[in-house]
């Protein structure tokens, strides 16, 4: 005999596990970056990535790593990119949408701003940009990633997926590159981004659905 369940529950069931598996990712960088504060030097790996990168910096690599800070972080990154993707939502009348896109950008930069203060990692002395103190996790990164995953699950496109995918990954090396993070900074990042942008997105699922394009 088969159960029936309300649609109620249905929905909860829908949104339970995204919700668990956001938190989870939180509670990853949250761990990483307590292990962190247990070292008085970078991991063994975050030093050997570090000084690859530092042997084949080039012109070649340094522009298009400088065009990636820029992209991802200050004026642009910050309130261009929040702002004006909440705006297109807006005006495609997905107006749950846009405040989903906005909040999960600011939730995200919140979280990372206060896990900065809590953690107070010093960067690279290699750095070749200017950056605020406070090198875990990537604010970058974790941008990157949120921008991703929010696209994906709104877009739900399978060439957002890869060109997301891409981007995330080409900011990490870009962020390491360059010397404003340590490889664990921009891990750190990545599990921030996703955990925000799916527990936010678990409270807006049905309303989501609902004003999606037939």
């Amino acid at each position: 005999m088969k159960t029936e369940i309300s649609q109620a529950e249905a929905r909860r069931i829908t949104t339970r596990w995204p919700l668990i598996s956001g938190i989870g990712a939180v509670v990853l960088a949250v761990t990483l970056g307590l292990l962190i504060g247990t070292r008085s030097t970078p991991f063994s790996l975050d030093q050997l990535v570090l000084d690859d990168f530092l042997s084949i910096r080039a012109d070649v690599f340094t522009v298009p790593a400088l065009a990636m800070n820029f992209l991802g972080g200050g004026w642009f990154g910050v309130f261009v990119v929040p702002l004006g993707g909440a705006l297109a939502f807006f005006l495609l009348k997905r107006r749950w949408a846009a405040l989903y896109f906005l909040l999960a950008s600011a939730v995200s930069a919140g979280v990372v701003q206060l896990l900065k203060s809590l953690f107070s990692r010093a960067r690279p002395d290699e750095i070749l940009v200017t950056a605020d103190f406070g090198s875990f996790p990537s604010g970058h990164v974790a941008n990157a990633a949120t921008l991703t995953v929010v696209l994906i699950l709104l877009l739900q496109r399978r060439w957002i997926i890869i060109v997301g995918v891409i981007y995330t990954i080409l900011m990490v090396l870009s962020r390491t590159y360059l010397g404003a993070h340590w490889l664990s900074d921009t891990i750190g990042g990545v599990l921030v981004g996703i955990g925000v942008a799916v527990i936010l997105w678990a409270p807006f699922a049905r309303k989501l659905e609902a004003e999606k394009p037939q």
